[in-house]
């Protein structure tokens, strides 16, 4: 690979390329996209801490739009069961179904596996460089969230390939 003027953003678009190809064809044999995992962890975490995330809280918290969550067909494939709110007729609730609980421990072996197959170089997932790769990542993903109110949106061709799975 040419390094010479590639500039940190296209690095890193780069690296996520490769790191969402890794997972989906890993969690291919499951029947999930990385960006279905993406939403089912985060979602399984909400709710191991008693939380039940409206859609809207979960999209925010993972940085999609709602209708993105909605179309990725968790609810459909059994794994997410939606309900009304009690305290606002407009919005639903998500929680991870026993069966999307199951698809989720499952997951994420495979995803740290990834992970530490990516991470090699740097000594592997628990290396102090690993440790520091995820405190520089996360400085400028900190100061993004500063500069705009609205969470940034990603746009990729991943995420429409996402939309004609559902």
């Amino acid at each position: 690979m040419l390094t010479v003027n590639i500039s940190t953003g296209f690095l890193v678009w780069h690296l996520n390329l490769r790191w969402r190809t890794a997972i989906d064809r890993a969690l291919a044999p499951l029947g999930l996209t990385s960006s279905q995992y993406g939403v089912l962890v985060s979602l399984s975490a909400f709710s191991a801490g008693g939380a039940r995330p409206r859609q809207r809280e979960l999209a925010d918290f993972i940085g999609l739009e709602p209708m993105h969550v909605s179309k990725l067909a968790l609810e459909r494939a059994g794994l997410v069961q939606r309900t009304g709110h009690p305290g606002d007729t407009r919005a639903v609730q998500l929680t991870v179904t026993e069966r999307g609980a199951e698809l989720v421990t499952a997951a994420r072996a495979e995803v740290l596996r990834i992970e530490e197959q990516r991470l090699a170089p740097l000594g592997g997932r628990h290396s102090e460089q690993s440790a520091a790769l995820t405190d520089m990542l996360l400085t400028p993903l900190r100061h993004a969230e500063t500069l705009t109110s609205e969470p940034e949106q990603p746009t990729s061709h991943t995420q429409a390939q996402d939309e004609e799975l559902s």
